[in-house]
């Protein structure tokens, strides 16, 4: 998927190679940076281990966004349980932001959720992450309870119903 904006083109495609998910991780790394908070109680080390494994087919994805030709972004999606994905590590670099990538970012795991037969998606944010959590209510993700365990008493759930999603 390729999008102009602004004077430049993002595309958006998914991992498909060594050096594709060698990009996501380290976004996915500049991603835990960013956030600042311990992903130990998720097994962050054990993701990067396995990362395409984790986000690779036939049940998960990793899209990646670049700006022209510069990596911008990315998102992930894999199994939760039958029939539903979980989005994982949205993530805009700050100078990339504004642009509407992480919005077609999360339009593009949507279509390919649907696509691989999911028919919900869930993900879970910060509750101070106020314009993520307006681009996810935008979609139709609704809040739901808590489907695991987060120590951070600032954790939200969201779910997505991807069988009624246009």
């Amino acid at each position: 998927m390729t999008n102009n904006r602004k004077n430049c083109t993002i595309e958006i495609r998914r991992c498909s190679t060594d050096s594709d998910f060698s990009s996501a991780i380290r976004i996915t790394k500049d991603y835990v940076h960013w956030l600042g908070l311990d992903l130990s109680f998720q097994d962050i080390d054990r993701e990067y281990q396995n990362f395409p494994a984790m986000y690779g087919p036939p049940d998960g994805l990793f899209l990646l966004a670049l700006r022209d030709g510069v990596p911008a972004g990315g998102a992930g999606l894999r199994l939760l349980e039958a029939r539903i994905c979980e989005m994982k590590r949205l993530f805009v670099y700050d100078r990339f932001k504004n642009q509407g990538i992480g919005s077609s970012l999360c339009r593009a795991l949507i279509r390919e959720a649907q696509a691989l037969g999911y028919e919900k998606m869930r993900l879970d944010t910060m509750s101070y992450m106020q314009a993520a959590i307006r681009l996810y209510e935008s979609l139709g993700f609704r809040e739901i309870a808590p489907y695991r365990f987060n120590p951070d008493p600032a954790a939200k759930y969201l779910e997505l119903d991807l069988a009624h999603h246009a």
